[in-house]
C-alpha cells in the first residue's frame, strides 16, 4: 500500500506557500508515497506535484472540477470530476492526511472542515498563530501545526508508522 499524502492550498497562493508546497512535494514522494492535489496548474497544487516530479518513479494525481480546467504538467493521473466544489470532498477522502500549505482560500479552509468531519489528521505548514488557534479550536488532536515540510513529513512517518508499523520500517533508509 502507498500512502496518499493530500496536499491542499490556494490557487492565489503566496510564494512561501508555493516553495513550501514544493518542497513537500518532492519529500513525500522520496517515501514513495503518492502527492494528491486539486491538480490545477496553478499555485499549491502546481507546485506539490511539481516537487514530487523531481523524484523517479513519483506518482501525482490532480482532483479537478471539470473539464474546463487547466492540468498541471506535473500531474500523472487527472481525475476529472464534473463536481465543481464538490470534489474537494474527494480530495478529502482520498487521502490517508492532508496537508495544508496556505489558507488563503475559502476552497482549501472548506478540505480542511471537511477532512476534521471525516476525522482525518490535518497538518497545516506555515499557519499563522490565529489560523492555528482557530482550527485547533475546531479540530483538536486532529490538527498539528509545522513550521516546515520537513516537520510535516516528520508528524506524518509517526502517523503511519502507527497505523501500517511495517510499511514505514523501509522508509527510515531516507533519512528521518
Amino acid at each position: 500500500m502507498r500512502y496518499i499524502v493530500g496536499v491542499m492550498g490556494p490557487a492565489k497562493a503566496r510564494k512561501k506557500d508555493v516553495d513550501n508546497a514544493r518542497v513537500l512535494g518532492e519529500l513525500i514522494a522520496r517515501r514513495e508515497w503518492v502527492v494528491l492535489t486539486g491538480g490545477r496548474d496553478v499555485g499549491v497544487m502546481d507546485a506539490a506535484c511539481q516537487g514530487a516530479k523531481k523524484v523517479p518513479g513519483s506518482l501525482t494525481i490532480g482532483v479537478l472540477p471539470s473539464a474546463r480546467e487547466r492540468v498541471s504538467k506535473y500531474v500523472d493521473l487527472a481525475i476529472i470530476t464534473e463536481m465543481g466544489n464538490a470534489r474537494n470532498n474527494v480530495n478529502v477522502m482520498s487521502s490517508n492526511v492532508v496537508v495544508v500549505c496556505g489558507l488563503m482560500g475559502a476552497g482549501t479552509v472548506s478540505e480542511v472542515a471537511l477532512a476534521l468531519k471525516a476525522g482525518k489528521p490535518v497538518i497545516l505548514v506555515g499557519a499563522t498563530p490565529a489560523e492555528e488557534k482557530f482550527f485547533k479550536k475546531l479540530g483538536g488532536r486532529l490538527i498539528a501545526a509545522v513550521e516546515t515540510p520537513e516537520e510535516a513529513i516528520t508528524l506524518m512517518m509517526k502517523q503511519f508508522e502507527q497505523q501500517q508499523p511495517d510499511l514505514v520500517q523501509g522508509a527510515r533508509s531516507w533519512g528521518v
